[in-house]
């Protein structure tokens, strides 16, 4: 009985705010992207995109979710509809990116060193930059050991399946029930099931080997 209220309460708020929306309230959208754009950036990564990349594909689908606010006749959750549109726009930059860096490999001389780059035979990266910073210098041990453990879960996500990452995502960093994410990405709860717990293994079997290293 508990949890219909809180639902009755929740989807009431959502009304409001959608209609906050709609009638263009700015404060109501500022307070949607700071709700929801942390979250829309993390799965954004999940479909392939680097940092830069994903920032634009957030941007592109707050412009995209302006445009179709009349449209929007709550048939989901606001939220659920508003990631779908989140996940067209990064599946449509991944088709430009494809395109671009097919072009680029025309070209007869790179303008920077190609060591810098992950080969066009990678299986997810191709043609992508590799070197993220010059130098580790003057950065302190604690940070440093804290940013390699969070950059050795974020190399074993961005290496996930785009399904298994998108559910870790969702899941586990963002605290969506499994309904939405089942109804989400369109999957039955058993295959959800199973592809969070095989994310789940790949990132704890990438901790336990890491710390397994510092411990050497």
């Amino acid at each position: 009985m508990r949890a219909d209220k809180r639902a009755g309460r929740a989807r009431a708020g959502e009304t409001g705010l959608i209609g906050a929306l709609q009638a263009g309230n700015e404060a109501a959208f500022e307070e949607v992207v700071d709700l929801y754009a942390p979250a829309m950036l993390r799965v954004a990564r999940t479909y392939g995109h680097g940092q830069a990349a994903a920032e634009d594909v957030v941007q592109e689908a707050w412009v995209r979710v302006l445009r179709a606010l009349d449209r929007f006749e709550g048939r989901s959750s606001f939220r659920t509809w508003l990631f779908a549109i989140l996940a067209n726009c990064a599946r449509d930059r991944a088709i430009v990116d494809d395109r671009s860096v097919s072009l680029a490999g025309q070209g007869d001389e790179a303008a920077v060193d190609s060591s810098h780059f992950f080969p066009g035979e990678h299986p997810r990266w191709a043609g992508m930059w590799s070197t993220l910073v010059d130098s580790w210098e003057g950065v302190p041990d604690e940070e440093l050991l804290g940013g390699e453990a969070r950059a050795r879960c974020r190399e074993t996500l961005d290496d996930l399946p785009e399904r298994h990452a998108a559910v870790f995502v969702l899941r586990d960093l963002d605290g969506w029930s499994s309904e939405e994410v089942c109804e989400l990405l369109d999957l039955t709860p058993a295959n959800q099931r199973v592809l969070l717990h095989r994310a789940r293994n790949r990132i704890r079997a990438a901790l336990e080997q890491y710390f397994g290293e510092e411990s050497r």
